[in-house]
């Protein structure tokens, strides 16, 4: 992905999530400057990998794969023995056309709640052995209330409805056709995009970048690139 696409993407983002009555924290809107500006007092937001997150799957068409997440807050998988975060927060968004592919998580267990704008589809899965798609019934909670279901069932979220998506589950999602982006959000276990994702498709989960022009906000990903820190 070009950065100059990128910033135009967080920059409807942006528009986006003040129309939904969200609200970021401030480091979500640091620049550069800002950034190399800080020192070790912001060593969580880099660890625990806070911010902005930006893929198109490494598929090279953002407007058919593609999602916007920012992660609020998070632990770190290291801390938790020491009495560290044992949870995590996210705000996606989705929007028409776009598909985020089918992938479960080893570790974490997650709540998608589907926090403003359109409806949200979303497929599941078990998976098999060799981590295909199983034909067996899947058992999961809509806002509390369990529910048995065929094998690749498509649920729909209207706002404010959640869904509760323990590890090893196939899940894929995207929007409602005719009614616009919705505002996801996730409320998890520890988070580590890393290690903790498997893809039913081989993808890239962190684009490559052309820096084309500055960047208007800072990914997670480009962290590691602050000199200062």
């Amino acid at each position: 992905m070009k950065r100059s696409e990128i910033n135009i993407i967080m920059r409807e983002a942006v528009k986006f999530i003040e129309e939904q009555k969200f609200y970021l924290p401030k480091f979500a809107y640091w620049t550069g400057v800002d950034w190399e500006n800080k020192g070790e007092e912001i060593r969580e937001i880099i660890n625990n990998q806070l911010g902005w997150d930006i893929t198109d799957f490494g598929r090279g068409n953002f407007s058919k794969f593609g999602l916007i997440l920012f992660t609020i807050r998070n632990g770190n998988l290291k801390d938790i023995e020491k009495g560290g975060k044992a949870y995590c927060e996210k705000v996606m968004i989705a929007d028409e056309g776009q598909i985020t592919p089918m992938h479960y998580h080893f570790q974490k267990a997650e709540d998608i709640i589907n926090r403003g704008g359109g409806d949200l589809l979303v497929q599941l899965y078990n998976p098999t052995k060799d981590n295909k798609l199983a034909d067996t019934n899947v058992i999961v909670s809509i806002d509390g209330t369990k529910i048995n279901v065929e094998a690749g069932v498509i649920l729909t979220l209207t706002p404010g409805e959640s869904i509760t998506l323990p590890s090893y589950l196939y899940h894929k999602f995207w929007v409602k056709e005719g009614m616009g982006k919705v505002l996801i959000g996730e409320v998890s276990g520890v988070n580590d995009d890393r290690v903790d994702n498997q893809f039913l498709e081989k993808i890239g989960r962190f684009p490559a970048i052309e820096e084309d022009e500055e960047p208007l906000y800072l990914l997670y990903n480009d962290y590691k690139n602050i000199n200062n820190i």
